[in-house]
């Protein structure tokens, strides 16, 4: 009995003996999920996520001072560009670009200066013989584009109101002169030596007006140039003598007109008729004289 007794408190010593124990030795307790872990090698190397908000708002594009009000100067018309447009009008366009007379349109259009352009098709310059183009000098090709260009805008209603000859661009009326008639509403040109006539309107506004011709317009100063009208002929040189004896008669006739010499021409005529008078009566005294001696 006494051997049971001790046995059971042993046993209840070992017990109470192992739960102390136990409960020094128990691990710490895990980190709860709210606590903040140390980043591991792979976070590390990822990029903070941008802002969901920018940093700096763009600039306005509405400026912080307004300009006052004011019509925008628009550019001035593009010819090469309209006739490219249109169509048929490359080798004209060539001319314009290569004797630089495109420029010069530009120029005067951009000073608000009005124009008109006779347009040659491309059927317009190869109707023409061959070699034509290229037997021309530099010069002469600027004067044959100038030709095709009117320095003032005119509506197609309105060339009836032109003066013959028409003044181009290309040098004087002689020996560039063009002609343009009107026949209801047919417009006819004339050079002297190609007639053709507006075939369509290309372009027209309140500055520049280009119409399409079917002919190249050939003036007679580069193809049948004329001769010059002659020169007024000079003022012929008086000789000396005439000059001397214009001078005396001027001279007498102005002595003349004056009061004093009329006097002393009437004088001076008087003294010749008293003295033609005298000469008279000694030659008849001397007559009778003679007579008398031979009647004796």
């Amino acid at each position: 009995m006494k051997i049971k007794q001790a046995l059971i408190s042993f046993s209840l010593f070992l017990f109470l003996y192992h739960c102390t124990t136990t409960s020094a030795q128990s691990p710490a307790q895990a980190p709860s999920k709210n606590q903040a872990q140390p980043p591991s090698k792979h976070q590390a190397q990822t990029p903070a996520k941008a802002p969901s908000q920018p940093l700096a708002e763009p600039p306005s594009q509405v400026p912080l001072v307004q300009a006052s009000p004011h019509r925008a100067i628009a550019a001035p018309t593009n010819v090469t560009k309209i006739l490219d447009k249109a169509g048929g009008f490359s080798v004209f366009i060539r001319l314009l670009k290569s004797t630089q007379v495109i420029i010069q349109i530009e120029n005067q259009l951009n000073v608000s200066n009005t124009l008109t352009i006779f347009a040659p098709t491309n059927g317009a310059f190869s109707s023409l013989k061959p070699g034509t183009l290229n037997s021309l000098s530099t010069e002469q090709k600027v004067q044959l584009v100038q030709y095709h260009v009117l320095p003032s805008f005119v509506a197609l209603a309105n060339f009836q109101t032109l003066s013959n000859p028409v003044r181009t661009q290309a040098s004087n009326t002689y020996d560039f002169p063009l002609n343009i008639i009107t026949e209801d509403k047919w417009v006819n040109i004339s050079t002297g030596l190609v007639n053709t006539s507006i075939s369509s309107t290309v372009y027209t506004d309140n500055q520049l007006a280009i119409y399409k011709i079917e002919k190249v317009l050939l003036p007679l100063g580069i193809f049948a140039p004329r001769p010059k009208p002659p020169a007024p002929a000079p003022t012929p040189l008086k000789n000396k003598n005439e000059t001397s004896s214009n001078s005396s008669s001027s001279s007498s006739s102005s002595t003349l007109d004056s009061p004093v010499g009329a006097v002393e021409a009437s004088n001076g005529l008087s003294l010749t008729r008293n003295g033609m008078v005298n000469i008279g009566v000694a030659g008849i005294a001397i007559i009778f004289l003679f007579g008398l001696s031979k009647f004796y």
